[in-house]
């Protein structure tokens, strides 16, 4: 390329790359992969260096992160909160060891594996965490302590004596299998899935409800201690053991590395054996374990010059797409499912893959017979990249979704602004056999026993087609499926059925919550069915409620309203309810632990907003719950008080509108000291 092409190439990559910084680190939803990122980037710096001119202080080779969300409060990085350089190949890593020996011989290197998460600055004052904040854009951050409160790797208090102030870096992650509980949860609910891990762990504590964070189950690793001296830390490998003392959760993966073969040793080790981890990792940091050279070292505007992060290559696989299957989902929607001809990838043997909708497999033109590359989104989706068209054959055809339900027969119809065929017909097998596998779930009532092929059978047998059918079954509708075909079966057939039997019987203690998650309405997770049970307290009075209270509900919101209020106003859903109220399941609040338990604050509900001074959100809930009071995520008409805080958030507002009683954090701490003398307070309106 002339000079001109190349200056106009490089504007067109900062146009481009801006805008995927912007997708991926402020709205948490990356358009391509990472290692496709990767590749955009070096192009960007290689060019650059072409030219040899200094890059503007705005170009992506030069800033970190993406600029902090305007909701947050902000907080400048004493420290800032770099970026790594990424080596892809043995030479790369091999300059940047020639770069930190300065000609001398290699130092030792601290190798950690590499997370793939969101990095958070943590503080701590004589012990005690006191604020969590983000990288942001590596010099200002966005404050999210209360959302760091409700991970449960965090410290809170620290194991050893450390005086004054402590500052630790660290990564939020959520683990591979609650990554893809999450995902299947969302699809459940019709939301858009997390593109992987990083996102999910980004989106989840970016939250302005905290609530939200805690239902996404976070994870924490810590790296590193900000002014190690201070704390009398020299060398980085024992700084990581330091914070283990502490009570800080550590990988536990770190090796002190002696030269470059011991490197590339550790490289290949785990090339291969991280999949056997259970949460995400793409690649090696390698760090001069020395932290007194860092100094010296220096960094540039976005990276430190003593640690590198060397990348693992992304796996494609080729293997033959052997049929595509179109499955039923609990609510009707029709999926195209890849049925592929096995293929190890990423530590495990994939065979099935989801296309997700028709436009997605138009868009790939992948078609049956293909030979196709696979990979691993984010190292734990299996999905189908694109057809080899090279290998095609003549003969194969494009791939078009049925018209008809493949389980019922029916119809199968777009409802309006949605992509997905549906199957419209209630009584479709199908959809009956996802609706009682979700209602039988652990998210759900957790019915220990009651597992797919027992379902499919009693689906089969025409015994359940309803979830409220669950509640009738009896010894002689069991034992004869479960019968093992061995002398003993009969025995054996019968002890299983009394299993199943007193699992049944016992989710009817279920709390309320789990009921309503268990119920199968659209966009309702659990959640949203905490929120709702909140706030309602029956199922009487959540399914006598109209559109618009539903709606303005914090947490709900127009399109739940809707499902919920268009599920309750369907007569055979109002039958069900009829039923599982009469078999005895638990369809109110009335003695959930989550509506408070006994003592002088029973049947009162205290919601928080914005930031307290002398104790956590959480130490403030754990007082009022131990005097038998609730502490409700949302204000509704039913809330008690709204204890309100430093900058407090929307739920003051919604409290002055309801008339709901609003008590600073004084008021709330006398009225707790009453509360413990057995003074039960008045509730004012």
């Amino acid at each position: 390329m002339g000079d001109q092409e190349i200056r106009e190439r490089i504007g067109r990559l900062r146009e481009e790359i801006k805008r995927h910084n912007y997708l991926y680190y402020v709205l948490d939803s990356p358009e391509i992969s990472d290692d496709r990122y990767d590749l955009l980037l070096r192009e960007l710096k290689e060019l650059e260096a072409l030219t040899g001119e200094q890059p503007p202080p705005d170009s992506p080779t030069a800033t970190v992160g993406g600029a902090p969300r305007n909701e947050f409060v902000k907080v400048v990085h004493d420290s800032p909160m770099l970026s790594l350089e990424n080596a892809f190949s043995r030479e790369d890593v091999e300059d940047f060891l020639r770069k930190v020996s300065k000609g001398a011989a290699y130092p030792s290197l601290c190798c950690e594996l590499k997370i793939d998460g969101l990095a958070v600055s943590l503080h701590y004052n004589e012990g005690k965490f006191i604020l969590g904040a983000t990288r942001g854009d590596g010099r200002t951050g966005e404050v999210v302590t209360r959302n760091l409160l409700t991970i449960s790797d965090l410290p809170r208090d620290l194991a050893g004596k450390v005086p004054g102030r402590l500052e630790v870096r660290g990564e939020v992650l959520i683990k591979s299998e609650d990554f893809m509980a999450l995902n299947a949860s969302r699809e459940e609910q019709g939301l858009p899935l997390f593109a992987n891990p990083r996102n999910a762990a980004a989106g989840s504590l970016r939250q302005l409800d905290p609530s939200v964070t805690a239902s996404r189950r976070l994870s924490l690793f810590v790296y590193q201690v900000v002014s190690p001296g201070d704390h009398g830390l020299s060398s980085q490998f024992r700084s990581l053991s330091w914070l283990r003392k502490m009570g800080f959760p550590v990988q536990g993966t770190e090796c002190l590395c002696r030269g470059a073969e011991e490197a590339f040793s550790y490289i290949e080790r785990w090339r291969n054996e991280r999949f056997s981890l259970p949460y995400v990792t793409d690649g090696v940091v390698i760090k001069v374990d020395d932290l007194g050279a860092w100094s010296g070292l220096g960094t540039t505007a976005k990276v430190p010059r003593w640690a590198v992060a060397y990348k693992y290559p992304p796996e494609e696989k080729l293997t033959r797409l052997v049929r595509i299957e179109v499955s039923v989902g609990r609510t009707g929607t029709l999926t195209p499912i890849a049925i592929l001809e096995p293929v190890a990838l990423s530590g495990t043997v994939v065979q099935r893959a989801s296309l997700h909708n028709a436009d997605e497999v138009a868009r790939k033109d992948i078609r049956e017979g293909d030979m196709v590359w696979v990979r691993k989104a984010g190292e734990i989706i299996p999905e189908v990249l694109r057809p080899d068209l090279a290998s095609r054959k003549e003969s194969s055809v494009p791939f078009r979704m049925p018209s008809r339900c493949p389980a019922c027969g029916s119809d199968a119809i777009s409802l309006p602004g949605e992509v997905a065929l549906r199957c419209v017909n209630r009584s479709c097998p199908a959809q009956i056999l996802e609706g009682l596998r979700h209602f039988a779930s652990r998210s759900g009532m957790d019915i220990g026993g009651l597992g797919e092929k027992l379902l499919e059978k009693l689906v089969e047998e025409g015994v359940v087609s309803d979830i409220a059918d669950i509640y009738s079954l009896s010894m002689g509708d069991l034992a004869p499926i479960l019968l093992t075909g061995e002398k003993s079966s009969r025995v054996l057939g019968e002890k299983a059925a009394s299993s199943v039997l007193d699992s049944i019987s016992s989710s009817k203690e279920r709390p309320l919550s789990a009921l309503i998650a268990a119920l199968g309405i659209r966009y309702v997770g659990s959640r949203v069915a905490e929120i709702l049970a909140e706030a309602f307290g029956s199922l009487e009075d959540l399914g006598s409620c109209d559109e618009d209270s539903l709606a303005s509900i914090e947490g709900v919101g127009p399109r739940i309203a809707s499902s919920v209020a268009a599920f309750f106003r369907d007569p055979r859903n109002r039958e069900t309810i009829a039923r599982l109220k009469a078999a005895g399941l638990n369809v109110s609040s009335s003695g959930s632990p989550q509506r408070g338990g006994v003592g002088p604050l029973k049947g009162l509900s205290f919601v928080f907003t914005g930031e307290l001074e002398g104790m956590t959100r959480s130490e403030a809930e754990n007082r009022v719950k131990e005097l038998g009071g609730s502490t409700p995520s949302s204000v509704s008409r039913k809330t008690s008080f709204v204890v309100s805080g430093s900058a407090p958030g929307s739920k003051l507002a919604k409290a002055v509108t309801l008339g709901i009683r609003v008590i600073d954090e004084k008021t709330f701490l006398d009225l707790i000291e009453r509360a413990t003398g057995g003074e039960r307070p008045e509730v004012e309106r």
